[in-house]
């Protein structure tokens, strides 16, 4: 059987907890954008044919274009680029929308900055990331997460930031309690802690492969609380610890 990387939210039904979640994140952001909006970390691409209906113009960007990525609207254009710096002209865009994103960019501060300068006076820049409370074990994958004070100093420059998060029901939690489990039955053999003093890279791939297996085996022992988690389970909601993502509205 192929693994997937888990970086990387896709379709594939062990997903499903964290699809929904990322879903709401587009959901959300579509009622609030307008005019030329610009995407950050296109990933599979699931996101295009919500946020595209509510853009003028819509520009999505990823350091590679996925292979799930399919036929887009016309007023979509795919590039690949990676940031910082942002390829484009001062206050080329009235929205920024960046998902799941910010963690992996080493360069935060200047991520948010290129930001701020490609959006227009009273543009909105709309992100999320993980809740760092919420994190089970360390993901190797990201460069840094964030508690809710640790990224509100990154929008200092902006006018207005909502601090916002994403919040889930008792379905969601249920599912949340045993993966609980589930990983802490994993992180026993960590007898020597080595995940939090072994370099980022050699710690990747391992993560990456038991991250997927344990999302399958989860799936196949609760298949019924996997499949039945809905977008709806999951809502924005004033920030707090525990939120599973971290959801900022900021104004330029």
């Amino acid at each position: 059987m192929a693994v997937r990387t888990a970086e990387r939210v896709s379709r594939e039904v062990s997903d499903n907890f964290v699809f929904q979640r990322s879903r709401l994140a587009y959901v959300e952001a579509a009622t609030r954008v307008s005019g030329r909006v610009l995407e950050i970390g296109t990933g599979t691409g699931y996101g295009v044919d919500i946020i595209a209906p509510h853009a003028e113009y819509f520009t999505t960007i990823d350091k590679t274009r996925s292979d799930e990525l399919g036929t887009m609207p016309s007023n979509v254009e795919f590039r690949e680029a990676k940031v910082p710096p942002l390829p484009f002209d001062d206050e080329s865009f009235d929205c920024v929308v960046s998902f799941q994103v910010i963690e992996h960019i080493k360069r935060d501060r200047a991520f948010v900055a290129e930001v701020l300068r490609v959006l227009r006076k009273g543009g909105k820049f709309i992100v999320s990331t993980p809740n760092k409370p919420m994190s089970l074990t360390r993901n190797p994958w990201h460069v840094r997460e964030y508690t809710a004070e640790e990224f509100d100093k990154l929008f200092s420059a902006f006018t207005d930031v909502r601090r916002l998060g994403v919040a889930g029901n008792e379905r969601v939690w249920e599912y949340y309690e045993k993966n609980r489990a589930s990983v802490h039955r994993i992180m026993r053999f960590d007898v020597l802690r080595m995940q939090w003093w072994l370099p980022r890279w050699l710690l990747q791939l391992p993560y990456d492969v038991m991250n997927r297996l344990n999302r399958r085996r989860l799936h196949r022992a609760n298949r019924t609380l996997t499949e039945t988690i809905q977008m709806e389970d999951y809502s924005i909601t004033e920030v707090n610890d525990k939120c599973f993502d971290l959801f900022y509205v900021a104004t330029k």
